[in-house]
């Protein structure tokens, strides 16, 4: 009568275990065929975030094929992290520089006359006509004239007549004439009609705004031009990848244009501001184009390698489980012993993940099936002293004994 009236409760107790961990306890039992010997029977657990108790597991070499659990040692090592981005590529902004009129007059001969054309500095741009141009050569050949007749024993005739001459070119200057331009003009004696215009840099064409006949006045845009020997590209890093970013960091970029090859460059600045909508960071990299292969409006796939640390403690991702607030692992404390250990992750490289605390080198860990493991621990966490689930325990009375032997032919 008393077997019957406890058979009653294993049975309960059975049903209770079942609604409250079905998936886990039907997966464990149907896989394994035998449910019992799978737990150590150690007092002492971890308790997770559910207030579930995970027990310690011991596993027989059958059962451990049969779960397909996998082990790795936890190693020190150098650990690397590639962030990868899209960006684009922009014209530098210190390699622009824009051909500006600072007189009024009109275009007599346009020398650069299409979008795209490359540019040496010193090159004609144009030919502008202008009666001030015209008037400012007069002052420079009349005082010039009169810095060679002033009589230069008398000494303050003498610098004003000189004064007056270097006031003349420097009025020329200001309005971009260059020297070799003065000093022609002064050699030959003669007043130019119109006046060039060069550029000041090498580089593209990125605009142009003139025609030949047009009137131009003082601060009006003529040309854009562009060095493109260098090149920015800008991508935007995730807000939590922002911790592994130097500037200086080298940059490998591919293009689509291009399969296959690989341009290299490096971190020049990363913005001060956050995108709050992306939640990402902008970062420019500047990258050598001597070839003028990378064309501003390209996207570009950006790869960035990162040392995380030099020396880490490392698991492979699959061996931790989290378990909501917390992330474990179950450590091989002997042969079929897996003890759960809470521990504290970093950043994760590839299929590895770097483990700040809980961990030592040289440490055997579950890296495969470890799912199965916790779903295991955790339903003896849940079940307690159930009959049949601890092994390791010592027989207290002889009710320990039948409950045994009637949880055995049940499960037989």
């Amino acid at each position: 009568m008393k077997q019957l009236l406890f058979s009653s409760t294993v049975v309960i107790l059975l049903v209770a275990a079942c609604n409250s961990n079905q998936y886990r306890s039907s997966s464990l039992t149907g896989m394994t065929g035998d449910s019992t010997g799978m737990h150590s029977g150690v007092a002492h657990g971890t308790m997770d975030t559910t207030s579930v108790m995970v027990q310690p597991v011991h596993l027989t070499p059958k059962q451990e094929q049969v779960l397909g659990v996998v082990y790795a040692v936890v190693q020190r090592e150098r650990l690397t992290r590639t962030l990868r981005t899209v960006g684009r590529i922009e014209v530098p902004e210190p390699a622009i520089a824009d051909v500006t009129s600072k007189i009024e007059g009109y275009v007599e001969r346009l020398l650069v006359s299409f979008t795209g054309e490359s540019v040496r500095k010193g090159q004609p741009l144009l030919e502008v006509y202008s009666p001030m141009l015209v008037a400012a050569q007069e002052e420079l050949l009349v005082a010039r004239r009169l810095a060679l007749l002033a009589d230069t024993s008398t000494h303050e005739m003498w610098q004003t007549a000189r004064a007056n001459l270097e006031a003349a070119r420097q009025r020329l200057a200001y309005w971009d004439i260059t020297p070799e331009q003065i000093a022609r003009i002064e050699h030959t004696g003669k007043i130019s009609k119109t006046l060039t215009m060069v550029s000041p840099v090498t580089g593209i064409v990125m605009e142009k705004n003139v025609v030949e006949g047009q009137q131009i006045i003082p601060g009006m845009r003529l040309y854009r031009i562009a060095d493109l020997s260098t090149v920015w590209v800008e991508g935007d890093i995730y807000e939590q990848d922002m911790q592994f970013l130097r500037v200086g960091s080298l940059v490998r970029i591919e293009v689509v244009a291009y399969p296959g090859k690989r341009y290299k460059g490096r971190v020049s600045f990363i913005y001060p501001t956050l995108d709050r909508r992306s939640r990402t960071n902008r970062v420019r990299v500047t990258v050598p184009n001597p070839d003028l292969e990378l064309k501003p409006g390209m996207y570009a796939t950006l790869y960035i390698d990162q040392v995380l640390s030099p020396d880490a403690v490392t698991v492979p991702a699959d061996a931790v489980v989290m378990t909501g607030k917390r992330a474990l692992v179950f450590v091989r404390a002997a042969p079929g012993m897996l003890v759960p250990r809470e521990v504290v992750i970093g950043a994760r490289a590839g299929d590895r993940v770097q483990v700040l605390h809980g961990l030592a080198g040289g440490e055997v860990v579950v890296a495969a099936g470890n799912f199965l493991v916790d779903a295991e621990s955790r339903l003896a966490g849940s079940t307690g002293a159930m009959p049949g689930m601890q092994h390791g325990n010592k027989r207290t009375s002889p009710q320990s004994d039948s409950a045994q032997t009637i949880d055995e032919h049940r499960h037989d």
